[in-house]
């Protein structure tokens, strides 16, 4: 079943264009996009959209988000314990804040702050992040872009996403052609400039091992066949033309 963006927005109370954000910055791609160009989201998505909600109630910024949830060994089921475990924090806090609050109604004065310390459930964030870095980040490329990207604004995101759909939209356009062509081959040293601009020095090696990820990952080939299907496959191949010549 497919639902259009109105009745996503609907069924989720999320804001078209907040679904329309998710969609720029990476985080939430629609499940198909018709020639026309209206976005449909399946069942997928939506878990995928609720997971994001609930990282959202946990106040993760939308960068972190898209860092967590796009890693190559993201699990739903991991995510949902550890986000379980935060939101009990969580509770537990507005627990204690409510019950201070009932003692003043009952006309008990007592200074008391310990309820409004959030320190807790900051350091548990911190920590999963943390754990996420060290599994997929432990990398000087990813120590670089992390750099880089944490001085992005919303407007740099926004230009960097559509930058790299303006790519995607290249390759799916030469889908018949061989990954050797001229064309495809220039596409990928358009898409390796793409990466060292917004993210980090993409050396051949690195370029070759994302080839690589790309076709792995069902994740990344679903995020990248989004203009059509077999895209990600034309660029893995083209990507491993290119980075076979430069190192010979």
């Amino acid at each position: 079943m497919r639902f259009s963006v109105s009745k996503t927005a609907k069924l989720t109370g999320v804001s078209v264009r907040t679904l329309h954000y998710y969609d720029e910055i990476g985080l939430l791609l629609p499940s198909m996009v018709s020639e026309t160009g209206y976005r449909y989201y399946d069942e997928l998505a939506l878990e995928k959209l609720q997971q994001i909600l609930f990282y959202r109630e946990l106040d993760f910024p939308l960068k972190d988000i898209v860092k967590i949830m796009n890693a190559s060994n993201y699990k739903k089921e991991d995510a949902l314990k550890r986000q379980r475990e935060l939101l009990k924090l969580k509770r537990q806090r507005l627990d204690n804040l409510i019950d201070l609050l009932d003692a003043n109604l009952k006309g008990d004065s007592t200074m008391n702050f310990k309820e409004f310390d959030s320190s807790t459930i900051e350091e548990a964030k911190r920590k999963y992040a943390k754990e996420v870095e060290e599994k997929w980040g432990g990398t000087d490329a990813y120590a670089k872009s992390k750099v880089k990207t944490n001085q992005y604004s919303n407007e740099d995101w926004e230009k960097v996403m559509s930058k790299m759909d303006a790519i995607l939209k290249k390759f799916a356009d030469q889908i018949d052609a061989a990954p050797e062509s001229e064309k495809v081959q220039a596409l990928v040293e358009e898409w390796r400039s793409f990466i060292t601009e917004s993210y980090y020095d993409c050396t051949v090696e690195i370029l070759a091992g994302l080839g690589e990820m790309y076709v792995a990952d069902e994740r990344f080939t679903k995020n990248m066949d989004k203009f059509c299907v077999g895209t990600t496959a034309l660029m893995s191949k083209a990507i491993k033309v290119y980075c076979e010549k430069l190192m010979v």
